[in-house]
């Protein structure tokens, strides 16, 4: 008899782990968009937390935490899997992302900190390209958590609106008319009944000194805030960092263009594409086109020419080439790089 238990005991237990690991299956199956999204920013952030601990530190230290990261993004991101978005099911490989990993365990020092960097922005790209592509398919959702994050913003004390009085200039002009009708001869202050045309000569004088005065007090002011500008030293061009590349105050996008043509002839195509894309965002940045800040990704930069209908779609075919040989590892060639080249002056002309 408890050998009969036992056996029934072991076979409950096998089926009850047949029906857990089904479930999972299934679960995995039906993945949704957004909880794909939150894993993926799941994995970029603990990857960036294992980018903050420097490994001379201490050393035994960081293989600890170098094993709890990849064991993390592993089952984050599993190489493949189904995602359903739009009521369509999405095979995704992320066979990719294992291999990486595995490298980034064999590597060691300098190589590794290089491998975890680019490993880090891959998936910052896709999870941002993830997160484009639900903004897409919920423009209603999108809008109304604009909406409500712009009344929350308008709500606070600083931006609450006040009555206002009287402006200082209003003010001013009020007390100059004053201090003319006391300068006034006693003679000139007509009673009530007195002849019209006294009056009328009364304020005309009042308004031409008043005008004289202004006039006076104007060029003065003009003359203090010419003397200013005058004075102020100009900004010094500081550095700038445009998709993760340092650029040196005195870099422009002739001297980033011309590196991409170098690249080509060395044979980096891929490399060329990205220096040059980087080198048009510089261009249309000096054009007060659109802002560079460091925060900004490729997709960012897209969205503010969306406005610019004659630069728009030739950005945006750059910006889809940039994306496909940088990130997607597509490999590139002469051609693509002379495509590149003839709508990155393309996109120029549109703005001379």
């Amino acid at each position: 008899m408890p050998e009969i238990r036992k056996e029934r005991n072991r076979g409950f237990r096998l089926l009850s782990l047949a029906v857990l690991l089904f479930v999972s299956v299934v679960v995995r199956a039906d993945t949704s968009a957004t909880e794909y999204h939150k894993r993926l920013q799941n994995a970029v952030k603990a990857l960036q937390s294992l980018q903050a601990i420097k490994e001379a530190d201490g050393p035994e230290y960081y293989r600890e935490q170098l094993a709890q990261t990849i064991e993390t993004v592993t089952k984050a991101l599993p190489e493949h899997e189904s995602i359903k978005a739009s009521n369509e099911l999405c095979n995704v490989d992320n066979s990719w992302v294992q291999l990486a990993l595995k490298d980034l365990q064999t590597s060691s020092g300098e190589e590794r900190a290089s491998k975890l960097s680019h490993l880090i922005e891959r998936l910052e790209a896709l999870e941002q390209r993830v997160a484009y592509e639900q903004r897409l398919a919920n423009p209603d959702e999108t809008k109304a958590r604009t909406k409500e994050k712009l009344g929350s913003i308008l709500t606070r004390p600083e931006y609450a609106t006040e009555i206002r009085g009287q402006s200082a200039f209003a003010r001013l002009l009020d007390e100059i008319i004053r201090w003319l009708q006391s300068l006034l001869p006693k003679r000139m202050q007509v009673k009530n009944g007195g002849p019209r045309w006294l009056t009328t000569v009364a304020e005309t004088l009042v308004v031409i000194v008043a005008a004289i005065v202004l006039f006076y007090i104007a060029r003065i002011l003009l003359r203090r805030f010419s003397d200013n500008k005058r004075k102020r030293a100009p900004k010094k061009r500081e550095a700038r960092i445009v998709l993760g590349e340092r650029l040196e105050p005195e870099e422009t996008a002739t001297d980033l263009l011309a590196e991409a043509e170098a690249l080509v002839r060395r044979g980096d195509v891929r490399a060329a594409i990205r220096k040059a894309y980087i080198a048009l965002l510089v261009e249309l940045g000096d054009r007060k086109v659109l802002t560079l800040a460091q925060h900004k990704t490729n997709r960012d930069y897209l969205n503010a020419v969306r406005n610019i209908p004659p630069l728009h779609p030739t950005m945006r075919t750059l910006t889809d080439s940039f994306e496909r040989h940088w990130y997607g590892f597509v490999e590139a060639t002469e051609n693509d790089w002379q495509n590149f080249r003839s709508r990155y002056q393309a996109a120029l002309q549109t703005q001379t």
